[in-house]
């Protein structure tokens, strides 16, 4: 009888714990199904929204036309004197004095040094002395020949007599025209005592000083004389992009008033810009092995002496004037992997579509493009970073309100 209740105590025991288990388990069985019940939604609209298509980006853009502009290309050069006069001695002697301040302008045929003149003075006196003796001597000769022709018609002198009169005449006048050229060169030394300048322009430093003995044609120049004004400028350009400049010229794509001249202006070391423009008057018809590039000569006016020899400058040449430019701005050109120009552009349906550029000239802050774009098309210049081929944009053209 203890055992049957003890049994029974025991199940009941038994069955009050997995009551109270199951009864436990509810709440977290509820929570797990309001849970699912929240995500549900969640996963559903996350589902929808991915299926939908996302908004247009809104980029600016600008639509593209041919334009007239001046084409010009900006080259590397150096300046040089127009003209260049190395000073020397034309006859030897004493340099008793220097006729000018180093450094300042003289004029042409002003005198710089003088050489002793004594020497000089003193072989023109006898130049002169034996010019005269000659010129006696000259009379005599013609007075004698004239006697002896006289005489030779009347017989009375033979002709040989006559032959030797005739012929001392005609030495002593080769004589004298020997003598009078000897007095001439004798001045022309003396002339040469008082050194000039032989072109107008500043002198440089001077290499001797009074009291130095100089020779005729010695190898160190006195002074040297450059002519600054005006002034040449050596340019170099690359021979392919002179060789692309005669082809525009050729197919009507560039037009040029005169196929030997254009004009240029200079910008200086500083950045500034010389005022006043130059001319290039010639390139040479050789290519430098070395640099691949060939030599232009510009010339520009330098009343104020501002420009110097040896100055390094840059040119900007006009080239010609085009009227089938279509000009990118630079922002709105990018690379490819392989380097090359491209942009994007706008079709009618509104997509992105990326073009490669032929573009290898700068105007101002845009690029000149030869090739991969038309008149009419809309390229991106604003949003890049937003977009890449395919993206479905929102296009307003620059300077108008967004639609």
């Amino acid at each position: 009888m203890k055992h049957a209740n003890a049994l029974a105590v025991s199940q009941a025991t038994s069955a009050s714990r997995r009551a109270t288990f199951w009864w436990s388990l509810l709440p977290l069985g509820a929570l797990a199904l309001a849970l699912a019940g929240c995500d549900e939604p969640k996963a559903g609209a996350a589902q929808a929204q991915g299926q939908a298509t996302p908004p247009p980006v809104a980029v600016t853009v600008i639509t593209l036309e041919r334009r007239e502009i001046p084409v010009t290309s900006t080259l590397p050069g150096r300046t040089a004197p127009f003209r260049v006069a190395e000073i020397r001695p034309q006859v030897g002697g004493l340099l008793r004095e220097r006729l000018f301040t180093e450094g300042e302008s003289v004029a042409l045929g002003q005198p710089l040094f003088q050489i002793d003149p004594a020497p000089f003075e003193a072989a023109v006196r006898r130049a002169e002395a034996a010019l005269q003796r000659m010129e006696a001597t000259e009379r005599v000769a013609l007075s004698t020949a004239n006697r002896l022709r006289s005489l030779a018609r009347s017989q009375v002198v033979s002709e040989q007599n006559l032959e030797n009169a005739e012929a001392t005449l005609r030495q002593a006048q080769a004589d004298l025209i020997s003598l009078r050229a000897a007095l001439e060169t004798a001045k022309i030394d003396l002339n040469y005592t008082r050194v000039a300048s032989p072109i107008t322009g500043r002198t440089g430093r001077s290499t001797v000083t009074p009291g130095a003995l100089v020779t005729a044609n010695q190898q160190t120049a006195l002074v040297t004389v450059a002519q600054l004004d005006p002034i040449l400028v050596d340019l170099t350009q690359p021979s392919a992009a002179l060789l692309q400049q005669r082809r525009d010229v050729d197919s009507g794509a560039l037009r040029r008033p005169s196929a030997d001249r254009a004009v240029a202006r200079l910008i200086l070391e500083d950045g500034s810009e010389y005022p006043i423009p130059g001319e290039v008057q010639f390139s040479e018809v050789i290519v430098d092995q070395g640099t691949g590039s060939v030599t232009m000569r510009a010339v520009f006016p330098n009343p104020n002496q501002l420009l110097l020899p040896g100055m390094f400058v840059r040119a900007r040449v006009e080239e010609g004037v085009t009227d089938r430019a279509l000009l990118v701005p630079q922002r709105a050109v990018l690379r490819t992997p392989r380097g090359e120009p491209m942009a994007f552009v706008v079709n009618a349906e509104g997509v992105v579509q990326a073009r490669v550029l032929r573009a290898n000239r700068a105007i101002g802050n845009d690029w000149m493009v030869t090739e991969g774009l038309n008149p009419g098309d809309r390229v991106v210049v604003e949003g890049l970073q937003r977009i890449r081929p395919g993206t479905r944009v929102r296009a307003t053209e620059r300077g108008q309100a967004a639609s």
